[in-house]
């Protein structure tokens, strides 16, 4: 992106914003295409104007999704860079999206290996920390939920998803609520 300037910018982090959608719903071969194009244009924007929360957060979540979705290799190599982008998005605005870089820390000391910097404990804490900014968020929910699973609060677990499903939807982010909420009705049937 050659282009400088505040069009430059929104276009830039905007498009990284669109490619994460496209790298988790598009057809499964065009995925790593989108999150790689996504990661250039969030750099991009972060460069643009780096004391503007939107090109380091949508960077860390194309970094983020593609280490989920492409195995060890990916993550290993974006680990740290995601974590990075993350903190920076705390410094500049803890409340960005409704503390959603706090969701995302959350979620990434929960999937790091506790050996690269994992930690179940700094998980919960974070993923509380971003319920202050939007104590109905069905992703926050739902991955706590996920956490309790993993530490055999199953009691904790259920009443994490049954938030997610009493949670209204929230227009600015339907299509994520709807597919939390679909994926806590097929969880909370299995939990006992």
């Amino acid at each position: 992106m050659a282009a400088r300037g505040p069009a430059a910018f929104d276009a830039a982090w905007k498009l990284s914003r669109a490619d994460y959608w496209l790298g988790g719903h598009a057809p499964a071969a065009e995925r790593r295409a989108f999150l790689e194009q996504g990661i250039e244009a969030g750099r991009a924007a972060a460069a643009l104007q780096p004391r503007r929360p939107e090109g380091h957060f949508w960077l860390a979540a194309n970094m983020g999704a593609l280490a989920e979705s492409f195995g060890l290799r990916a993550g290993i190599k974006y680990r740290k860079p995601i974590k990075e982008a993350l903190e920076t998005v705390l410094r500049l605005d803890a409340a960005f999206q409704q503390g959603s870089a706090d969701r995302a820390l959350g979620r990434w000391y929960y999937r790091v290996p506790s050996v690269f910097g994992g930690s179940r404990k700094e998980s919960e804490k974070h993923l509380r920390a971003s319920l202050t900014y939007n104590p109905q968020s069905t992703a926050s929910h739902f991955f706590l939920a996920e956490l309790c699973l993993d530490q055999r609060r199953n009691a904790d677990a259920r009443a994490e998803l049954q938030a997610v499903l009493d949670a209204p939807f929230d227009p600015e982010w339907a299509p994520e609520d709807r597919e939390f909420k679909d994926k806590a009705r097929a969880l909370l049937a299995r939990v006992k």
